[in-house]
């Protein structure tokens, strides 16, 4: 997978997520505005009726006629903020206004209402417009006389305005938040896609440079194994040297591989070290013998705690580093967990500030990777590895690890 790819993957999931919780949002923000719009309704209604009950049972007819003066002074039910008015049959059938508070609250003719309601000897409640041609929630009821006729019928205008106002102030607090939650939402979700991300990120990083350094590095013994095969097609004489010369190469080019395969691994998680208490002269001198005539060696009994195969792979490069790249004869010392190596070349290129950066150029050639693994192995057995100028000539490598205790277990 690209880099490309996993930008787009981790802007998708953002999408996806923040998409995911707007809807869910929306959701959860409409049916709290419809909850709290049936509850203002209700509320509104219930204040209505609740005046309406009041007055009607307030209403009552004596020996001169309809009596309204314990409703005139009942500042509970006819001092508030709900409209009333009260509208009486006369002796014609016609209806007559007798009592009103914020009459304004009502709608302007009442009679035909009045005549539903009487005629129906029912309630009624409806949503018209006041005088001021506001919306107002109406309801009507009927108040029987003394004859058991309906003699009054009362009206209860309630405001919806101040629930509206509260309510629409609900929905804008809804709609804010609500945005400030997606915003949050997006931004928790690119910073978590991201994190998610980072494990794909650094396994492609180590995977491109691992290809890149395995090409890098197999490049130029791929050429000259070429130059090998051609060589002994054209020169039968010269086939068991060529052979004898490709079979060393290819040694080399498998160490290096396997060198590339165990940092990649190493650092990505997937393997981990097989620490052990080795002796440090001994896997020297199996690496040494490795190498023929050339190499001479001098060793003390050494012991260290660390993986057999990648320590073996460190001292070869530095082997193979001064065979190629310095001159012999190659001096090899061991001792008290650390490791030399000098060749008779050079000396360190002055050139080169640091020789054991992947790639280092200096005047004197290219140094590949195989000083970048040495310092690798050395850093993850907590040692440390140096290249100076020997005195007389040459350069000294020296790697140097920490010291396994003499009563160390065996296992790792």
């Amino acid at each position: 997978m690209s880099r490309l790819r996993l930008r787009r993957t981790r802007w998708l999931l953002t999408a996806l997520f923040t998409t995911l919780t707007a809807l869910c949002l929306i959701v959860l923000a409409s049916i709290a505005a419809s909850i709290d719009e049936r509850s203002r309704d209700k509320s509104l209604d219930a204040g209505v009726d609740r005046v309406l009950t009041g007055v009607v049972r307030e209403v009552y007819w004596g020996d001169t006629g309809i009596d309204l003066e314990t409703v005139r002074g009942d500042d509970d039910l006819v001092g508030g903020p709900t409209a009333v008015a009260v509208l009486v049959r006369d002796s014609s059938g016609g209806w007559q206004e007798l009592f009103a508070h914020k009459r304004n609250g009502l709608p302007g003719d009442l009679t035909r209402t009045a005549r539903a309601v009487a005629d129906s000897e029912d309630g009624s409640w409806q949503t018209l417009d006041d005088r001021a041609g506001h919306p107002v929630r109406m309801a009507a009821a009927p108040a029987w006389d003394n004859d058991g006729a309906v003699g009054a019928v009362v009206f209860v205008g309630g405001d919806p305005a101040p629930g509206a106002r509260d309510h629409r102030s609900l929905v804008m607090a809804l709609w804010g938040g609500g945005l400030a939650l997606v915003a949050l939402a997006a931004l928790a979700g690119h910073l978590l896609s991201g994190a998610s991300m980072r494990p794909a990120l650094r396994m492609l990083d180590q995977q491109e440079r691992f290809l890149s350094d395995a090409s890098h590095e197999l490049r130029t013994p791929l050429a000259t194994l070429r130059l090998y095969l051609d060589a002994a097609l054209r020169d039968p004489a010269d086939a068991r040297r060529a052979v004898t010369d490709a079979r060393s190469l290819t040694d080399r080019m498998g160490r290096m591989v396997s060198g590339l395969l165990a940092r990649t691994r190493a650092e990505t998680g997937v393997g981990e070290l097989d620490r052990q208490r080795l002796h440090l002269d001994q896997l020297v001198e199996g690496v040494v013998a490795e190498c023929g005539g050339e190499v001479a060696l001098v060793a003390e009994p050494t012991a260290v705690r660390a993986d057999p195969d990648l320590l073996a792979l460190a001292v070869r490069n530095l082997i193979d580093n001064a065979l190629v790249h310095g001159g012999t004869p190659v001096q090899v010392r061991v001792a008290a967990g650390q490791g030399t190596v000098r060749d008779h070349g050079p000396g360190v290129d002055p050139e080169l500030t640091d020789p054991f950066r992947r790639g280092a150029v200096g005047t004197r050639g290219h140094h590949g990777i195989g000083l970048s693994l040495v310092r690798w192995v050395a850093e993850v057995h907590s040692g440390s590895v140096t290249l100076t100028s020997a005195d007389g000539g040459g350069t000294l490598a020296t790697l140097t690890l920490p010291e396994a205790p003499p009563d160390s277990p065996n296992d790792a």
